[in-house]
């Protein structure tokens, strides 16, 4: 029975990673203006992210924003720090598809992505499925979620 439980679930994941890697709804014809305003607002956050811009993360983030890494999770103020500090220097985001679902003013973005960063003093390149979170406020979007997925994918990447 447990076997039978761990075939069906390993031919659920790879049906789904093999859908969510070669989807690559990052095209403007295939996306709502609404969606594609999202996708355009990731791409800046990951720049932003990359320059350690935190004045223009600090507008993105709602102040009850979550941020879940590897190594922990934490609120606004200490992903802030930390990308201040230098504590994760993300380096460089190679997105290879980003699809946005909506729900009334919220929007869930998923992003398959080779990320290079320093951790630790330690240049890292990790592939992920980053969950990111949006809601429309005052029509102004505000991140309230960010969560970073290993997956088993080799990177893609070509550094």
């Amino acid at each position: 029975m447990k076997l039978s439980f761990v075939g069906l679930f390993l031919l659920i994941m790879s049906v789904h990673a093999s859908y969510s890697q070669n989807n690559t709804n990052t095209s403007i014809a295939s996306n709502t203006p609404e969606q594609q305003e999202v996708i355009n607002l990731s791409k800046q956050k990951w720049l932003w992210m990359a320059d350690k811009n935190v004045d223009s993360l600090s507008q993105l983030f709602d102040d009850k924003s979550m941020f879940v890494h590897m190594g922990g999770s934490w609120g606004k103020i200490q992903e802030l720090n930390t990308i201040k500090s230098g504590g994760i220097w993300y380096k460089k985001a190679e997105v290879y598809s980003a699809s946005v679902n909506m729900f009334d003013n919220t929007a869930i973005l998923l992003n398959d992505i080779d990320l290079v960063a320093v951790v630790g003093g330690n240049e890292v390149t990790n592939p992920f499925m980053v969950t990111e979170v949006y809601l429309k406020e005052n029509g102004k979007w505000k991140m309230g979620s960010l969560t970073f997925s290993h997956l088993m994918r080799p990177v893609k990447m070509n550094k």
